[in-house]
């Protein structure tokens, strides 16, 4: 999906919403930004922002054009922006990879600015429950082996708050048009778009949205 269906309606999904509420011409950091495919789906959305990405790997070729990109170990070192830098954060599926949160925590408390907000992604603790994919692709939590640990949103909320950051908001992350599309699926063959569908159905992941005072 495009976002730039998104601008008009972006409470669809739950991603979208929060970065449709950054400021203009703001600046947007993802923490964890992967291969880059929702960084670019951020940029469709809201082309007016400024964008920053850090992963220990990453592919930063394939993020969005005039992205700053910085590489490192969110359990060991510190990041390079000043502080107050930043008007959005997101980060995303990275925190059930962590052992210590500590680091990224006060790192996320330091580059806010005064108003700021970060948005924090997770499985589900359902997810424990739902049965294996069995290596196609991952609906139990431990179908991948990098995962270390639920983080309820609970733990979010605790360790936003050790860092000066106020909770503001908690649900399950959906995009409202993959959840409904799923029935439509559910007879098909597996495939990438009957499991992107299930999992929005389902509530597969969990969010925090939390605010630098």
């Amino acid at each position: 999906m495009n976002w730039r269906i998104l601008r008009t309606i972006p409470w669809i999904d739950t991603r979208a919403r929060f970065v449709a509420e950054t400021p203009a011409h703001g600046n947007l950091l993802d923490v964890g930004a992967s291969n880059g495919d929702t960084l670019n789906h951020f940029a469709e959305l809201r082309p007016d922002l400024r964008f920053f990405a850090t992963d220990i790997a990453g592919s930063p070729e394939k993020y969005p054009v005039g992205t700053e990109f910085h590489r490192g170990n969110l359990e060991r070192d510190p990041l390079p922006w000043p502080n107050s830098s930043f008007d959005s954060i997101t980060c995303m599926h990275l925190v059930e990879h962590l052992h210590d949160h500590s680091l990224l925590f006060s790192e996320i408390g330091r580059l806010l600015k005064p108003g700021g907000r970060v948005y924090f992604e997770t499985p589900h603790p359902k997810t424990l429950d739902l049965p294996s994919a069995k290596g196609k692709f991952t609906l139990n939590f431990f179908d991948d082996s990098t995962h270390v640990d639920v983080v309820t949103t609970d733990k979010l909320a605790n360790l936003s708050a050790t860092n000066g950051l106020l909770t503001l908001r908690t649900g399950i992350s959906r995009n409202l048009i993959f959840a409904a599309a799923y029935p439509l699926f559910f007879l098909c063959q597996p495939s990438r778009k009957r499991f992107t569908a299930q999992t929005h159905w389902i509530g597969w992941s969990a969010y925090l949205i939390a605010k630098k005072p």
